[in-house]
C-alpha cells in the first residue's frame, strides 16, 4: 500500500472515531440511565478526538478534520492532491461513523435528533453562526500548530488539540453545536437527510482555520 494510501486510510479511521463518538454522545445523552449533558458530551468528544489524533499522527499528521487540512494546505504544510484525498477520506470516514450510528444505536431517538445533526439556536443568525464556528475552530487550529505541528511541541500527542472541544462544545453546544469540523455536520446530516444551514459549518471552521494556520506560521511559529 502506497504511502498517500496508508495515510488515507489513518484519515478515514481517526474522522470516523470522532463522528461515532461525538453523536452517539448526543443521542445517548437522552437516556435515563445517561444525562451527562452538554458537559458530558464535551468530555465525550475532546477525548474521541485527542485519541483520533494520537492514533493518526505518527502516520497522516492527525488531522481528523477537513478544516484543518485546508489551513495547512493554506500554509503550505501538505500538498494539493494529498489534502483532496485526506479531505475525502475524511469525509468518507464520516459518513460511515455516521451510519454505524443510525444502524447500531436507538433509533427512535436517534431519529428525532437527526443522528446528531447540529442546528442553529433561534437566537443565532447565519451570519453570527459562522463568526461562531470560525472563532471555536480558530482555537481549535492554534492547538494544532502550537502542539502537533511545530517541530519543537510538546511530546502530549493528541490531547492538546483534543481539549479545545471541552470549552467548544460546552459553550458552542446551545449556539451552533460547538462542532469546529465540517465533516462533523456533514455526514449526520446526510444520513439523517436535514441539510440546513450546513454552510455554516464548512465556512465558519475552514475560515477559522486558515486564519490560525497563517499567524501560527508567519508569525508565532516563523522561526522555523
Amino acid at each position: 500500500m502506497s504511502s498517500l494510501a496508508r495515510r488515507a486510510v489513518a484519515e478515514m479511521i481517526g474522522t470516523a472515531i470522532l463522528v461515532f463518538f461525538g453523536c452517539g454522545a448526543i443521542i445517548m445523552d437522552k437516556f435515563p440511565d445517561a444525562a451527562y449533558h452538554i458537559f458530558g458530551i464535551a468530555i465525550i468528544q475532546a477525548v474521541a478526538y485527542a485519541l483520533a489524533i494520537s492514533m493518526t499522527m505518527a502516520t497522516s499528521g492527525g488531522h481528523c478534520n477537513p478544516a484543518v487540512t485546508l489551513g495547512l494546505l493554506a500554509v503550505r504544510r501538505i500538498g494539493l492532491r494529498d489534502a483532496f484525498v485526506y479531505v475525502v477520506s475524511q469525509l468518507v470516514g464520516a459518513l460511515v461513523a455516521a451510519f454505524a450510528v443510525r444502524t447500531a444505536l436507538p433509533e427512535s431517538v436517534g431519529h428525532v435528533l437527526a443522528y446528531g445533526t447540529p442546528v442553529l439556536s433561534g437566537t443565532v443568525t447565519f451570519s453570527s453562526g459562522v463568526v461562531l464556528e470560525a472563532i471555536f475552530t480558530f482555537v481549535l487550529m492554534s492547538a494544532m500548530m502550537a502542539t502537533v505541528v511545530a517541530r519543537n511541541a510538546p511530546r502530549i500527542g493528541g490531547f492538546g488539540v483534543g481539549l479545545t472541544l471541552i470549552p467548544i462544545v460546552t459553550i458552542g453546544a446551545p449556539l451552533t453545536g460547538g462542532i469546529a469540523n465540517p465533516a462533523r455536520a456533514f455526514a449526520p446530516a446526510i444520513i439523517s437527510g436535514n441539510v440546513t444551514a450546513q454552510a455554516v459549518w464548512w465556512i465558519g471552521p475552514i475560515v477559522g482555520a486558515i486564519l490560525a494556520a497563517m499567524v501560527w506560521q508567519y508569525v508565532i511559529l516563523e522561526r522555523e
